[in-house]
């Protein structure tokens, strides 16, 4: 746990301890004993070292604690009651150690398992992927969770880059569950359909058949739905966007002359298209060279600070591009959402916290795919 130049000092803290007691109690008066209080030299060994460190120090110890005492003249010594104290105290220290390094190992080992389904909700975006600069920022309200329902993608095709955005109501392991099914029909439609629309569809599909999946082996969340906002880069136009939004927030278009929403057709969200039958609507938008598209999920709309007052997004993007026109790209844009939010909330985040940032790069739109094949 302490380390210094790359080496475990661990050991120093307990050490100089044992030294100290050992020197202090030679010093003292015979009527002022403290050597027994070298048991707490395996104590503090047990809550910073390892098993066999604190082993060893639990029998430095009972060696310390027999030649100090023994150099006392018999009227002084403290003999045999606290020998067995230090004894007991080593062997307890001994065993809580054990116990505390396996707890470790194990909170190790579920944040590896934690990490590889964010890689997997998250996966790693190429730079340049699909012809678009992005970045993206994820913050779990839940620091120890590590991942939650908000998601986001990106999937380059022979008919475009799709970009897929969104949070899954609710949270825990089924929100999870819910994105990363969301997350693989994203990435076979995104890529094999040619209209916007139809991918529309095949998620609606997709998330209406896991709820129907899920209220037959007995669970309670088939009625979970999930907002986003799927956009489509397409492969014959550089000076358009298409988007279609569930639900969702609009995307903001922020660029060096100003922020603007990015007009919609507004749409339930995913797993409630029972109530509007049909498929949703399409808006083809003008989008500049120059223009970030910003996407962000409630959790950075709906940020609070202590007075109860909703985080001004658009406000406080549109005072900061004003002063610094380079704020737009998109990796300076999402630190801004994320450092803004955190700073209104006071760090307490209420919800998942996503915000994404897309813009074309003027390379082409289907670069990433060779022979009509995408590698992901």
């Amino acid at each position: 746990m302490l380390r210094a130049r790359g080496r475990s000092v661990a050991w120093v803290p307990p050490l100089l301890l044992l030294t100290a007691i050992a020197v202090a109690d030679y010093n003292t008066t015979g009527e002022f004993r403290i050597l027994s209080w070298i048991v707490l030299v395996p104590g503090i060994a047990a809550a910073i070292c390892g098993v066999w460190a604190t082993a060893l120090f639990a029998v430095a110890s009972l060696g310390v604690y027999t030649l100090v005492d023994s150099a006392w003249p018999h009227q002084f010594q403290a003999g045999l009651p606290d020998f067995i104290l230090v004894a007991l105290g080593g062997v307890l220290a001994t065993l809580a150690c054990i116990v505390r390094v396996r707890g470790e190992r194990r909170a190790l080992h579920m944040r590896d398992v934690t990490d590889t389904i964010r890689r997997t909700v998250l996966r790693p975006l190429p730079s340049g992927w699909g012809g678009l600069e992005h970045a993206g920022i994820y913050l779990t309200a839940d620091t120890e969770a590590r991942v939650g329902g908000d998601f986001y993608d990106i999937q380059p095709g022979p008919h475009g880059t799709r970009v897929f955005v969104g949070d899954v109501q609710g949270k825990g392991l089924a929100a999870v569950e819910t994105a990363a099914v969301l997350l693989g029909t994203f990435r076979e439609a995104g890529y094999d359909e040619r209209e916007l629309t139809a991918v529309a569809d095949r998620l609606e599909t997709r998330m209406r058949r896991h709820g129907e999946y899920t209220t037959a082996i007995g669970r309670a969340d088939g009625d979970r739905f999930a907002t986003a906002v799927l956009l489509g880069f397409p492969a014959d136009r550089d000076d358009v966007v298409d988007t279609i939004v569930f639900g969702h927030e609009p995307p903001l278009a922020v660029g060096p002359d100003g922020v603007r929403a990015v007009p919609v057709a507004g749409g339930l969200p995913l797993g409630y298209r029972d109530l509007a039958p049909g498929r949703p609507r399409m808006c083809r938008v003008p989008l500049k060279g120059d223009e970030t598209l910003l996407v962000v999920t409630d959790g950075v709309t709906e940020a609070r600070d202590a007075e109860g007052r909703f985080y001004p997004l658009v406000d406080q993007v549109r005072r900061a591009v004003a002063r610094d026109p380079q704020l737009a790209a998109p990796a300076r844009l999402v630190s801004f959402v994320r450092d803004g939010t955190l700073r209104h909330s006071g760090g307490h985040l209420a919800d998942d916290t996503t915000a994404f940032a897309v813009r074309r790069t003027g390379a082409p739109v289907g670069e990433g795919h060779e022979g009509g094949r995408s590698p992901y």
